[in-house]
This record gives C-alpha cells, sequence and structure tokens, in this order.
C-alpha cells in the first residue's frame, strides 16, 4: 500500500463528491470562506497580469526604435510606472497571498482561516486599489515618476497622479498586513492537533516567514508615503532639499520595504516549489528542515540588506561594505533550497507535466537571477551598472523567472483540487515552452545591453542598441502570446475538463485528502495525520502497521509524522483496550 492510499484510508469516509460545488455568483459577492477568497485573490491578480503585460509591450515597442515614435515621452513614463506598480502589488503579491488562502487551512486541518470576515476585508481592498490606478491613465493624470516615486522627482510631477499612486499603494500594504495578521494566526494556533510545526509543509513555512517581513516592513513603507504625501499636499519638507528635506531618507524608508518585497514575492512560490518537486519526482524532499529554516533565514536577512539600492546615493563607504556583505549571505540561504530541490529531484521518477516543467524552469531561470544579483552585491560592480538594463535583467530573472514561473507551476499543480477538473497536458506543455523562450527572449539580451552602458527608463537611446532592443521587444510579443493558451485552457478545462478525483497526483499533504474542490468546511471530521508530508516511497506495509491500529507509529524517516488518531472515539476504544 502506497503512502498516499494510507493517507487516504485514514481519512474515510470522504465527503460527497459534489459538497464543494458552488454557483458561479458565488465568486462575485463577499465571501468568508477561504477557498473563495483564495481564487477571488488569483483570478483578479491575473487579470492585472494581463493589464500589466499590455503596459509592458507597449513599453517594449516603443523601445524597439531608438526614436520616441509610439507614445510620448510622458505617456512613456507613466507606462512604466503603472506596469511596475501593477506588476508587483497587483500581480505577484496578491497571487502569493491567493494560494495561501486557499491552501493553508487546507494543508493543517483547519476549517477557515483564523479571521473569516478580516479575509474577506483583506482581499476587497484590492480592486479599488487597482481600478484607481487604471484610471490614473485613461483620464490622462497618470503617475510618472517610476514605481519608487523617489523625491524630489514625485514632488515635481503631476500631483494629482502622485497621490492616486500613494493611496493605491497604502490600500494594498494594509491589505498585506491584514492578511499576514490572518496567516501568522492561523498557522500558529489552527493546525490539526496532530501535526507539530516539524509536520507542516514547506509552503507554510513559507508563508509564515512571508507574513514576518510583510508586518516588519509594510508598516514603514506606509510612513514614507504617507511623509510624502504631506509634502505633496502640506507643503512640508520631509524629503524637499529645497526646505531641509532630506530624499535619501526617503529611499532608507522605501527599501527598507521594497527590498523585503522582492523576498515576499518569492519566498511563497519557493513554499510552492517544495510541495511540487517531490510529489512529481516521487521522492521524500531533501532536506526537509533546512528547506524550512532558510525561508525563516531569508526573512531576517531581507530586512538588513535594503541599502544595497543606494550604493550610488553617497552612503559611507563602511555601510555600503556591511550592506554588501548582508547581501552576499542571503544568499546562502537561498543556494540551500536549489541544491536541496535538484537532491530531491536526482534519481527520481520525474513526471514531466506542465506544473513540473515550470517547476523546473524556475530553478533554472532563477538561478541565473541569484547569480547576477551577487554580482549586484559588489559595490564596484554595482556602481558601474547602476540604472542600467543589467538590473532591469536581474530583476525580472528573479520575478518573472522566479516568483511568475512558480505561479504557473502551483496553477497546474493545485488546479486540480481547486476546480476538481484535470488541465490539459499538451496546452499547459505549449503554455510553459512560449513561456520561457519569451522569457529569455525579451530579458537575457537586457544583460549586454547594461554592460554596454543603456540606461533603464528611457524611451530614446543612442542607435548602437537597436538590434539588441529588437530582439527584446520581440520576445515580449512571445510572452504576450503565451497567454493565450493558458487563459483558453484553463477556462475549458474548468468548465469541461476530465473529472480529476480527489487526489489525482498521490501527494500525501492534507489538501488532497478531501475531495475535489473542497467542501465549505474542508473536512467532515478532524483529519488524521498518517504519514509525513513528503515520505514518497515508503509504505506502512513494510513496517507492518496494521491498517486498523489507533496509534500508528511509523519510523520512515526524518519527515515522518505518524500521530495518534484525534477522533475521540477511537482514543477511547485505544484506552479501553489498555
Amino acid at each position: 500500500m502506497t503512502q498516499a492510499t494510507l493517507q487516504e484510508t485514514a481519512n474515510i469516509p470522504p465527503l460527497n463528491e459534489e459538497s464543494g460545488e458552488r454557483h458561479w455568483r458565488d465568486f462575485f459577492g463577499f465571501s468568508t470562506d477561504h477557498k473563495v477568497i483564495g481564487i477571488q485573490y488569483l483570478v483578479t491578480s491575473f487579470i492585472f497580469y494581463c493589464i500589466g503585460g499590455v503596459m509592458a509591450d507597449l513599453v517594449r515597442t516603443e523601445l524597439r526604435t531608438p526614436e520616441v515614435d509610439f507614445v510620448t515621452p510622458e505617456v512613456y513614463n507613466s507606462l512604466f510606472t503603472l506596469h511596475a506598480t501593477i506588476m508587483i502589488f497587483l500581480w505577484i503579491v496578491p497571487a502569493g497571498a491567493g494560494f495561501a488562502n486557499y491552501l493553508i487551512p487546507l494543508m493543517i486541518g483547519a476549517r477557515d482561516m483564523a479571521f473569516p470576515r478580516l479575509n474577506a476585508v483583506a482581499f476587497w481592498m484590492i480592486p479599488p486599489a487597482g481600478i484607481l490606478l487604471i484610471a490614473s491613465l485613461v483620464l490622462g493624470d497618470a503617475p510618472d515618476a517610476g514605481w519608487t516615486s523617489y523625491p524630489p522627482l514625485s514632488l515635481v510631477t503631476g500631483q494629482v497622479g502622485e497621490e492616486i499612486w500613494i493611496m493605491s499603494v497604502l490600500l494594498l500594504g494594509t491589505s498585506s498586513i491584514l492578511g499576514s495578521i490572518n496567516f501568522v494566526v492561523t498557522l500558529l494556533k489552527m493546525r490539526v492537533p496532530s501535526m507539530g510545526i516539524h509536520q507542516m509543509p514547506l509552503f507554510c513555512w513559507a508563508m509564515f516567514a512571508t507574513s514576518a517581513l510583510v508586518l516588519i516592513s509594510t508598516p514603514v513603507l506606509a510612513g514614507a508615503l504617507i511623509l510624502l504625501s504631506f509634502d505633496l499636499l502640506a507643503g512640508t519638507t520631509f524629503f524637499n532639499p529645497t526646505g531641509g528635506g532630506d530624499p535619501v531618507v526617503y529611499q532608507h524608508m522605501f527599501w527598507f520595504y521594497s527590498h523585503p518585497a522582492v523576498y515576499i514575492m518569492i519566498l511563497p512560490f519557493f513554499g510552492a516549489i517544495s510541495e511540487i518537486i517531490p510529489v512529481h519526482s516521487r521522492k521524500p524532499i531533501f532536506g526537509y528542515k533546512a528547506i524550512a529554516y532558510s525561508s525563516l533565514a531569508i526573512s531576517f536577512l531581507g530586512l538588513i540588506v535594503w541599502a544595497h539600492h543606494m550604493f550610488t546615493s553617497g552612503i559611507p563607504g563602511w555601510l555600503r561594505m556591511f550592506f554588501m556583505i548582508t547581501t552576499m549571505i542571503i544568499a546562502v540561504p537561498t543556494g540551500i533550497k536549489i541544491f536541496s530541490w535538484l537532491a530531491t529531484m536526482w534519481g527520481g521518477k520525474i513526471r514531466l507535466n506542465s506544473a513540473m516543467i515550470f517547476a523546473i524552469s524556475f530553478v533554472g531561470t532563477f538561478v541565473i537571477g541569484g547569480i547576477s544579483g551577487v554580482m549586484l552585491a559588489a559595490v564596484p560592480f554595482d556602481i558601474h551598472v547602476h540604472d542600467t538594463y543589467f538590473v532591469v535583467a536581474h530583476l525580472h530573472y528573479v520575478l518573472f523567472g522566479g516568483s511568475v514561473l512558480g505561479i504557473f507551476a502551483a496553477i497546474y499543480h493545485w488546479f486540480p483540487k481547486m476546480t476538481g477538473r484535470m488541465i490539459n497536458e499538451f496546452w499547459g506543455k505549449v503554455h510553459a515552452i512560449l513561456t520561457v523562450v519569451g522569457l529569455n527572449m525579451t530579458f537575457l539580451p537586457m544583460h549586454k545591453l547594461g554592460l554596454m552602458g543603456m540606461n533603464r527608463r528611457i524611451a530614446q537611446y543612442d542607435p548602437k542598441f537597436t538590434s539588441l532592443n529588437e530582439i527584446c521587444t520581440y520576445g515580449s510579443y512571445i510572452l504576450a502570446i503565451s497567454t493565450l493558451p493558458f487563459i483558453i485552457n484553463a477556462i475549458w478545462s474548468w468548465l469541461y475538463g476530465p473529472k480529476a478525483g480527489n487526489n489525482p497526483w498521490n501527494a500525501l499533504t492534507l489538501e488532497w485528502m478531501t475531495t475535489s474542490p473542497p467542501a465549505i468546511e474542508n473536512f467532515d471530521k478532524l483529519p488524521v495525520l498518517t504519514t509525513g508530508p513528503y515520505d514518497y516511497g515508503l509504505s506502512k506495509a513494510k513496517e507492518g502497521v496494521p491498517l486498523d491500529d489507533p496509534n500508528p507509529v511509523l519510523s520512515a524517516g526524518p519527515n515522518s509524522v505518524l500521530r495518534a488518531n484525534p477522533d475521540p472515539a477511537v482514543a477511547a476504544k485505544s484506552e479501553d483496550s489498555k
């Protein structure tokens, strides 16, 4: 008997197959069901991804030629400002929250989040924030000081557009804080009684580390934006050098959030990849505790690296040295994860389905982004390429090659659980191939552009950069086209795909131990843990433990967790037999 069968057997009788069915109208209202909210997060963030992607293609179309011949410089500035803001605050961050909302209660055996109404409020702050940003572009008064909004530039551009940007980001930051409070309390207080912290799935560890980062760093960004708003509207001079203010203080406050934001965007998908690779390699995860604690290490170190964005701002040499060292050190826990994933795949029975292809692509492209990140951590090199396209290439290999590929890997992996249907694998692989080709064609040449000296955030450039920019632009079109088979495939499969069953991947974590899609309260009784979350390739029969043993103990490996059956009747029967 396989471990997956053992885990499923321990949790029968299963729920009614139709118990998870919902009407489509449920997803357009104020629901407190964490699964509905999770899907609302994912669909909403994907819509903003498409909008941000259109803006990116407009920017790349302008950059196909060295002349300003497609959009005006003012519109160009607004497009790249909104593109970056949307992709960070309205796509990647909410997508991570969406998976966390859907999966965390299921993974820990809870019936919902700790604060369901707060959970709904956190989501419903996102659509108005996004609508504000889009409306500013349509109305012709969009922010155009870049997604960093550095003063004094942001103090002399359009005041209305800048205030809209500040309001939107404050709403989105508040949403993140509310969601993170919910995740932390849920993980600490609502695990099934038999689940210790070292039996939590690694996605839960990753979300705990992410939530801690959000709670510590986001209020600092909020403070910076409120003070910037005072400078804009009330005439104060917190960051205005003409009145004695210091714009470098804004940079410190902004990056104290916005570099940890990189880890806020990548840690959830580190967790997702740690779930996907063992399942589709059919091997126990290599180094469970190392991966778990490396997430916490990244969360801590992420708070003390922010000033590597400011090496050219005039900060003292000793401060540069400190932040160079801490930035290089943060590569260590990240490397632990990479080597653990590779060791997990080594010798495994790998299923090259869509989820696994995206996961493997995630590992490869993220390593490229990580290597260029270590290069940028070195002060001399950073000064040379600061504000060039080398930085743009690094950023996109980390956030697109990392976070976005992680999002798609997670969607393909958990699509059967969320919808009860299997997604079409052929078109999933087409989507993966087009995405990886488009990604590398768009962003790989940017490394050379940066080394050649092409500045970022400009619409007009030296003609010697034309050929590489043409390659980048055509690659961005391939990325745009790659989204089409995914959209069609997801919608068609959700409506007409073959039924998935409860556990099509034969996985071991608790979200697969209920129906697909899950019922309103997830489980009809307290779920039972009979294996570790990654004990693939092991069987209860090998250990000689009978299936009806009310208190099974299995020594299957470092991640094994066989606990007493929490059902009171079974426990009482066990005590009577003694």
